[in-house]
């Protein structure tokens, strides 16, 4: 058995293709060594513990499902935007099945605040990508917003409608998306 992987990416593409196969609950140390053929002590040379590994193991798959990068779609509004996210979902429960249910539940245990960082430090980078591209929407009526109600109260709005939507797996987006056009257009 080799001692030494390639990489943490390696060990990261080989949890993502565990949970693909065998669900979350196949992602733990010494099962991720095994279909790496290293040692356990290899994977702790990268992940410091079953936590470390989870929590990065997590952000990967998030990162794999909902990328954006310096080459994302162009959305030429909200709304296609928030119609990709929930292409996304869909293409990532089928991608990864029970993921978005059951990953949190690995934080239960100790160190569960790392966990929680990471996937607040997530939602924030979506919140954040979402805000900008509303904000550039040229389509949005002149009147929908005012000090009261300005694009980042609205958008913690619909990232919580699609956060509820991940949580009761019902990935239909027709009433969200519905509402989007008549608030904005």
């Amino acid at each position: 058995m080799n001692t030494v992987i390639t990489s943490r990416e390696a060990i990261l593409d080989t949890c993502r293709q565990l949970v693909k196969e065998q669900g979350w609950p196949a992602v733990n140390i010494r099962n991720v060594a095994a279909a790496c053929g290293v040692s356990v002590g290899s994977i702790y040379y990268y992940f410091d513990s079953k936590t470390a590994l989870t929590a990065a193991t997590v952000e990967s798959i998030w990162c794999d499902i909902f990328h954006f990068s310096e080459s994302e779609p162009d959305f030429d509004s909200f709304l296609s935007c928030v119609q990709w996210i929930f292409d996304s979902i869909r293409k990532g429960s089928e991608q990864y099945p029970g993921f978005f249910t059951s990953h949190s539940m690995n934080f239960i245990e100790a160190d569960k605040s790392d966990g929680q960082q990471l996937m607040a430090q997530s939602w924030e980078h979506m919140q954040t990508r979402l805000c900008a591209i509303l904000t550039k929407d040229q389509k949005v009526r002149p009147e929908a917003f005012d000090d009261t109600f300005h694009p980042k109260k609205f958008v913690d709005i619909v990232f919580s409608l699609i956060l509820a939507a991940l949580i009761q797996q019902n990935y239909d987006d027709s009433a969200i998306l519905e509402m989007i056009r008549r608030m904005l257009y």
